[in-house]
């Protein structure tokens, strides 16, 4: 292995360049070359690519976002789009791929393997915390950090009006990023996908609040168990209590990485780096019970994540 490219896909998460800076720093450190390559799987079609030195990462760990930016490639899913990539791959001598993103970026790594023989690693690297083979993402707790902190300053106007504070967080088909939020807040509940919920329902534990003398209540709605706005709109309507909405939005993935990304994103890059070296590839790098191991891209196939039930029966019973 003497030369390896790296990249960012997908929705940006605090974190990633920490990652960035360790997989570069450690592959120098092994004598191995980096080409940091711009926009993702986009630029890697379009020969966006340069050398990185050591200095091309000094100063970015406690910056948000990527320095080697990222986008999503609609040509990237077609074969003639993908065959670019790797004729650019074969042309520029690159021996190894360094991914770091979510689901869809993985896929894209795995699909470069098949296609040409190329080896990999796929780095977690999403808010949302939704990835099969790893019991943590790079940018979860900032973006976890910043919802709670946007809940608290919600709260204050709510507790003085009375009313009811539904926040609608990300998170995709996942509630991940509700449940945890809810039970650091100590929220009403947290409506996500992976639990059934009706509107009389919430009504009634809406009413059981106040008639337990709460004088406010707050809701986390995961977007992919509902829109806020909805949920709001239903529960102004069928209990007359006034509401008041906020959906976060991209607010979730900015700022600075918390500690707990920045840690993560360096173990995560250097054992990405060591790995390919070794030739143990074609792996995602994650972490199991305080670990950092790797998980075959065959073997993640057959994984699926767990919901914790214990962990949202506790959030709920902690909120009467």
């Amino acid at each position: 292995m003497k030369k390896i490219g790296v990249l960012t896909s997908g929705g940006d998460a605090p974190g990633m360049n920490s990652a960035i800076r360790s997989v570069v720093r450690r592959a120098l450190f092994y004598n191995v070359e980096v080409l940091g390559i711009h926009r993702g799987y986009q630029g890697l079609i379009e020969r966006d690519i340069e050398a990185f030195t050591s200095a091309s990462v000094g100063g970015i760990i406690q910056r948000g976002g990527t320095i080697l930016r990222t986008a999503r490639s609609e040509a990237f899913r077609s074969p003639e789009g993908r065959k670019i990539a790797i004729d650019n791959l074969i042309n520029l001598e690159i021996d190894g791929l360094i991914v770091i993103g979510g689901d869809g970026s993985l896929r894209g790594a795995e699909l470069l393997f098949e296609e040409s023989g190329i080896p990999s690693m796929t780095i977690p690297a999403t808010i949302d915390n939704d990835m099969v083979g790893t019991d943590y993402t790079i940018g979860f707790d900032t973006a976890l950090n910043n919802i709670l902190d946007a809940i608290n300053k919600i709260r204050d106007t709510s507790e003085s009006h009375q009313r009811v504070a539904i926040i609608e967080v990300m998170g995709r088909s996942t509630g991940q990023l509700a449940l945890m939020s809810a039970l650091c807040c100590g929220a009403l509940t947290a409506l996500i996908p992976e639990i059934p919920w009706t509107i009389e329902g919430l009504c009634d534990r809406v009413r059981e609040g106040q008639d337990l003398g709460k004088l406010y209540s707050i809701i986390i709605v995961a977007e992919g168990a509902g829109t806020g706005e909805k949920v709001g709109n239903e529960i102004e309507r069928f209990t007359g209590i006034d509401v008041n909405i906020t959906k976060l939005g991209y607010l979730q993935r900015g700022g600075s990485p918390s500690a707990e990304d920045n840690i993560m994103g360096t173990r995560f890059g250097a054992k990405a780096v060591e790995e390919l070296i070794r030739g143990n590839a074609n792996c995602l790098v994650g972490l199991k019970e305080g670990k950092v191991v790797v998980t075959s891209y065959g073997e993640l196939k057959n994984m699926n994540r767990e919901f914790d039930r214990e962990l949202y029966d506790l959030t709920l019973s902690l909120s009467r």
